[in-house]
């Protein structure tokens, strides 16, 4: 799979699974804007990657910040061929009726808004180049409650409405728009705190009883994300692409010993 002339802008672009979704295009040819809040991070990749990469502040709740990232993205690389909604952050592990109000509306308005402003900023981008793939990371929370992370749960499958809904209207302006819903990835979110004094996810996570007992690496993600967008899922639009080691179907069946 080739992206040469594309222009692809992953939010969260400089860390995380981000970071693995910006080089693996930059390596396939593609131009890539490395959009997010990291600066020095987001900075310093660019510089590695070399030409083809540019950072652009972005805070994905911001409608200004969105519109100046993608008028940079195509001022630099032409029309913006392929919009990763990738940022995302995660709630302390906390019972809703602990929940303050501010945690509640900051991640939604990250997870949920944040893609919704990028859909509408792209668009007419996109329109312009004949068309265009977004793509929204959503999680297996969009699948099912989880007690304690109530805001990420109900962002999560906000996005996947969002998601359905954007692909009936832009399906005819040749924009397909799809999900991804990981499981458990080794990657900040869930390896470190959400919140100084809280617990990160890892600490009470065991991929154990799982059909693959391991957590995924961004890469995994990385490589279904350059499926979907490829010309060869050209028939793909309003789909959700489960990703997560068997953790939907629930515990697996330890085998049986081999007999003597």
């Amino acid at each position: 799979m080739r992206f040469d002339n594309s222009t692809v802008l992953v939010t969260g672009g400089a860390g995380g699974m981000g970071a693995s979704h910006v080089r693996a295009y930059h390596e396939r040819g593609a131009n890539v804007v490395i959009a997010g809040v990291r600066e020095a991070a987001g900075r310093e990749l660019a510089a590695q990657l070399g030409d083809r990469a540019h950072y652009v502040g972005l805070d994905v709740t911001d409608e200004a910040d969105w519109t100046a990232a993608v008028t940079a993205a195509e001022g630099r690389f032409g029309p913006v061929s392929i919009l990763v909604n990738n940022a995302g952050i995660q709630n302390p592990a906390v019972p809703l009726e602990h929940t303050d109000r501010d945690v509640w509306d900051r991640t939604l308005a990250v997870n949920l808004t944040g893609s919704y402003l990028g859909i509408k900023a792209v668009v007419p981008s996109m329109r312009r180049g004949g068309g265009g793939v977004i793509v929204n990371i959503a999680s297996t929370m969009a699948h099912g409650g989880t007690a304690l992370f109530g805001p990420y749960v109900a962002s999560k499958w906000a996005v996947r409405g969002l998601t359905r809904t954007a692909a009936i209207e832009l399906g005819r302006d040749n924009i397909r728009v799809n999900s991804i819903h990981p499981g458990v990835v080794s990657t900040p979110l869930i390896n470190e705190p959400p919140a100084p004094g809280r617990p990160a996810i890892i600490e009470s996570y065991s991929p154990d009883a799982f059909a693959v007992p391991r957590l995924a690496e961004p890469r995994e993600i990385t490589d279904l994300l350059l499926f979907i967008t490829s010309p060869q899922a050209a028939f793909a639009t309003g789909s959700e692409f489960v990703l997560d080691g068997g953790l939907l179907l629930g515990p697996a069946l330890r085998p049986e010993p081999a007999a003597a």
